[in-house]
């Protein structure tokens, strides 16, 4: 086996790169990242010095950030699921929903995650209101824009819909998504009931005490 991931199941970045592998079937070697494996600490540090993960090695190439992993499984390791479509048109729509859940819905959700981590006098109100109300025009054009549509692309599960799914999922947990924004609520309950992501999601469950906000008794 040639694969190897650093990672934490409890990391969305890190849900969105182990769905992809699932959605496909990857094989792959699991290093999973914890207070009880300081060797695997070590040793992606020695990969990657921002200590940031998910980190995948290919037979010693070292691949960052989640977008640029998944995309170059697909070039190096294809599976029978093409996550980003070969035409550059389409290809175009499917990085840009993937851009929009990283950066208006992971972002402001991991800002106002972040922002409870801190002590009392270091945080950050103004910010965290921010980063709410950011979500809350994110759910609004999402809900617009999914009217029609299946994935996040159209009709054919993609890259995009590899970060929708562990993003809204915590998104809902920290800023929960208005039950008048239907198609919003409708499309994470088809990521979750997608067999890659749940398989992801049950992975996760033995540490949803961790969760800073206290994770919600339900999904």
């Amino acid at each position: 086996m040639t694969l190897k991931l650093y990672a934490h199941p409890f990391s969305s970045y890190c849900q969105k790169v182990l769905t992809a592998l699932y959605e496909n079937q990857t094989a792959f070697e699991y290093c999973q990242l914890s207070h009880d494996t300081p060797q695997l600490w070590t040793e992606l540090s020695g990969l990657w010095p921002f200590r940031k993960f998910p980190v995948l090695v290919d037979a010693g190439r070292t691949v960052t950030e989640a977008t640029v992993i998944i995309e170059y499984l697909g070039l190096y390791h294809p599976g029978p699921v093409t996550l980003l479509p070969a035409d550059p048109r389409a290809a175009l729509e499917v990085r840009s929903m993937d851009r929009f859940f990283d950066n208006y819905i992971s972002t402001p959700q991991q800002k106002i995650v972040g922002d409870a981590l801190r002590a009392e006098g270091e945080r950050d109100p103004r910010g965290v209101a921010d980063a709410r109300a950011m979500l809350d025009t994110a759910y609004a054009w999402l809900d617009r824009t999914m009217a029609g549509r299946e994935w996040a692309s159209g009709d054919r599960f993609s890259l995009a819909d590899c970060a929708a799914a562990p993003f809204l999922f915590y998104a809902d947990w920290t800023h929960r998504i208005d039950l008048s924004f239907e198609q919003v609520n409708a499309y994470r309950q088809r990521l979750l009931a997608r067999p890659s992501f749940t398989r992801a999601v049950d992975e996760a469950r033995p540490y949803r005490p961790l969760f800073p906000l206290g994770a919600p008794d339900r999904d």
